[in-house]
């Protein structure tokens, strides 16, 4: 049975992180086409491949690939990354890692467990690690996974208690863990609020018991973010959280278009900073540490620790959080932020627990 290994990964790091890292890569179907960098000489290489996303997603993807530059700037490894435009890119583009004799080879979402399960299975003497996925029990393979529910349920708090219209929404890219774990903490956010304050905010796109709600049927074409965030703005809604990777992008573009009162809840990575064009009405983001996570994952094998340790970014390890209010801090109640914190705090001494069933596996 493996143990939780608790790595800090620092929240407010990775952000500035975020604002200092050139562009993403250009898009390729796969590791071998001139996308490997030698930054310091050594012999250990990093490798990494993206979902459909691609590494320009402003989200996980980009926060892993981030993660991976810092490795080869600052610890001197070589890195070599792939960008996948569908899933199936994901086999051959493993295959292309594997070919470049990789020392690692870190995947990103929880999409991609198939085909990394079978290529850890056929190299068991090659690493890997993956981001959002536990399902993978095997020696040479790391999973990187973060208990998002929490930092959300103080995202549907803040949601609830800063609606004017008393109707927020959320939605997701795929109905998969690692996307209704965000819903399923925001929506008891938001009930946890209305219990406190005998108020009656209504959640559009989620219904935490019966696990159903609003998906966009993938993580790339941003005019069905778009058109979804369009019909909760028709509905009432004036928080919103889309947990789509760039599909989120249309949530932004149409809440811009709209004007009015309405915001928007990023996730993965501190949306005010990599979309700075729509920083006016980004309220918060529920961040995960993701680039420090593939960082020290990095730090590790490449001192030759590597572990498959299951790792869980939490709140007390600072793997998941919110961001800065930011342009919004002065218009945020301050007893509204004392209770948000006095949340984050009571979860992390367990009085307040947050169980969501996409929850990463304790064990």
């Amino acid at each position: 049975m493996k143990k939780t290994a608790v790595v800090p990964v620092l929240l407010a790091g990775a952000a500035l992180l975020l604002s200092a890292c050139g562009a993403a890569p250009d898009a390729t179907s796969d590791g071998s086409d001139g996308n490997t960098t030698d930054t310091a000489g050594g012999d250990f290489l990093a490798c990494m491949i993206s979902d459909a996303g691609g590494f320009n997603d402003k989200s996980f993807n980009q926060s892993g690939y981030e993660g991976l530059q810092r490795a080869g700037s600052e610890l001197g490894v070589k890195t070599s990354q792939a960008e996948s435009k569908d899933a199936s890119d994901f086999g051959p583009n493993l295959e292309a890692m594997q070919a470049q004799n990789c020392s690692l080879t870190i995947t990103v979402g929880y999409i991609l467990a198939e085909d990394t399960k079978a290529a850890a299975e056929a190299n068991p003497q090659s690493h890997y690690a993956i981001i959002d996925d536990d399902s993978i029990n095997a020696d040479n393979v790391k999973p990187l996974v973060f208990k998002t529910s929490d930092a959300s349920y103080l995202a549907g708090y803040l949601a609830a208690g800063y609606t004017k219209s008393g109707i927020v929404a959320t939605y997701g890219g795929l109905q998969l863990p690692a996307v209704t774990i965000f819903m399923d903490g925001f929506a008891d956010g938001v009930a946890a609020y209305n219990k406190d304050n005998n108020t009656t905010v209504k959640v559009l796109g989620w219904d935490k018991a019966a696990q159903n709600g609003s998906f966009a049927g993938g993580f790339d074409d941003q005019s069905v973010g778009k058109n979804t965030t369009q019909n909760f703005i028709d509905q009432g809604a004036d928080v919103i959280m889309p947990v789509a990777g760039p599909v989120g992008l249309g949530t932004l573009a149409a809440v811009k278009d709209a004007g009015g009162d309405a915001v928007v809840i990023w996730v993965d990575a501190d949306g005010y900073v990599t979309n700075p064009q729509y920083s006016d009405i980004i309220l918060t983001s529920v961040m995960k540490g993701i680039g420090e996570a593939v960082f020290d994952t990095i730090k590790e094998a490449s001192q030759g620790s590597f572990s498959s340790d299951l790792y869980i970014g939490t709140l007390a390890n600072e793997g998941v959080g919110l961001a800065p209010y930011h342009d919004f801090d002065s218009k945020i109640p301050a007893e509204l932020k004392a209770k948000i914190e006095q949340l984050k705090s009571d979860i992390i001494d367990g009085t307040l627990k947050v169980e969501s069933p996409s929850d990463p596996k304790q064990s």
